[in-house]
C-alpha cells in the first residue's frame, strides 16, 4: 500500500480526534447502550437503536483514523529546504493576474484539505499546476470556470 503524505499538524489533529473518540465518545456510547438495555424490550427501544447506530459510527471513524495514520508519511514542513520551490506542505501566496485578490494556501494531504481554511489538497488541479514552480513564476491553472493565471508571490515552509 502506498504512503499518503500528511503534515505534522494534520497527523496531530487526527491523533487528538482518535484520543477523544477512544477516551470519551466510546465509553459514553457504551454507557448509553447499557442504560437503554435496562429499559426492557430492545426491539421497540429507539434509544437502544440510536445508541447502537452511534456506536457503529464511532467504531468506523476510529478504524478510519487508525488506517489513515498507519498509512501516513508525516512530513515536518518546517524542516523542508526546497529553496523557494512549491512542494508538499509549503504555504503559498498567489495573486490572480486578472486583477483579483491575493490568496494564501498551504498544500496538504487529501485528508487535511479544507479550502475555507486555506488548506489545499496536493492532488487538486491547482496544486498539481503549482508544484515544482518557484516564487515569481506565473502559472496557468485550468479550472472548471476556465483557465486562470496566478503569480506565485511567496513560498514559505511553516
Amino acid at each position: 500500500m502506498t504512503r499518503t503524505p500528511m503534515t505534522l499538524r494534520g497527523a496531530e489533529r487526527l491523533r487528538a480526534e482518535l484520543k477523544q473518540l477512544k477516551s470519551e465518545a466510546r465509553p459514553n456510547v457504551i454507557k448509553a447502550i447499557a442504560e437503554a438495555r435496562a429499559h426492557g424490550d430492545l426491539s421497540e427501544n429507539a434509544e437502544y437503536h440510536a445508541a447502537r447506530e452511534q456506536q457503529s459510527f464511532i467504531e468506523g471513524r476510529i478504524n478510519q483514523i487508525e488506517s489513515r495514520l498507519s498509512n501516513a508519511e508525516v512530513i515536518d514542513v518546517t524542516k523542508l529546504t526546497a529553496n523557494g520551490r512549491v512542494v508538499f506542505g509549503s504555504t503559498l501566496e498567489l495573486e490572480a493576474q486578472d486583477g483579483g485578490a491575493k490568496v494564501v494556501y498551504q498544500l496538504v494531504g487529501d485528508d487535511e484539505a479544507d479550502i475555507k481554511q486555506g488548506l489545499l489538497s496536493v492532488s487538486s488541479p491547482i496544486a498539481r499546476a503549482l508544484v515544482g514552480k518557484s516564487e515569481g513564476d506565473i502559472v496557468d491553472v485550468t479550472t472548471p470556470g476556465g483557465t486562470r493565471s496566478y503569480e506565485i508571490v511567496s513560498v514559505r515552509y511553516v
